[in-house]
């Protein structure tokens, strides 16, 4: 069998290729929580000032922030999400409870998120068609790209 040169096409792989770079998620939360100036993306992310604009750049370039400008001189912008941006918050929110549950077990939380009922945000992951909850072992992935199986490409 020859050795298949590309692999897998995946959504997956396509969005860790916009927002799967270091301090590329950090950039997002932080715009979500409405801290899209420069200044207070670099305090609270810490990331090196090159890398957060280049971070930025690409973020901007990929339709998930926008920059606008809230002063003239000297010149300042601010960056917030977009619609596409906006739709990664559920991602973000599952991260963090991910995060909680896995890395935080005797620490306290950082951070507690409260739905507009007044309630914690506990984020899962339910069937739009039937409400229930999303469990590993009641899903079916069905490979669409020609010439590929569950289990990898198929002969040639």
């Amino acid at each position: 069998m020859a050795a298949q040169k590309d692999p897998r096409p995946c959504s997956i792989a396509d969005a860790l290729a916009v927002v799967g770079e270091k301090y590329s998620l950090l950039v997002l939360r932080e715009a979500c929580l409405g801290n899209g100036r420069f200044d207070q993306l670099v305090r609270n992310i810490g990331a090196p000032r090159d890398v957060l604009a280049t971070r930025l750049r690409r973020l901007v370039d990929a339709g998930i922030l926008t920059k606008r400008a809230y002063s003239e001189r000297p010149p300042r912008f601010e960056y917030r999400p977009t619609r596409a941006g906006l739709e990664l918050e559920p991602v973000l929110m599952t991260l963090m409870a991910w995060g909680d549950r896995h890395l935080r077990q005797d620490a306290e939380r950082p951070m507690v998120v409260e739905h507009v009922c007044g309630s914690e945000l506990v984020p899962e992951v339910t069937c739009r068609a039937c409400g229930d909850t999303v469990r590993h072992g009641d899903l079916t992935a069905r490979p669409q790209a020609p010439g590929w199986t569950v289990a990898g490409p198929t002969a040639a």
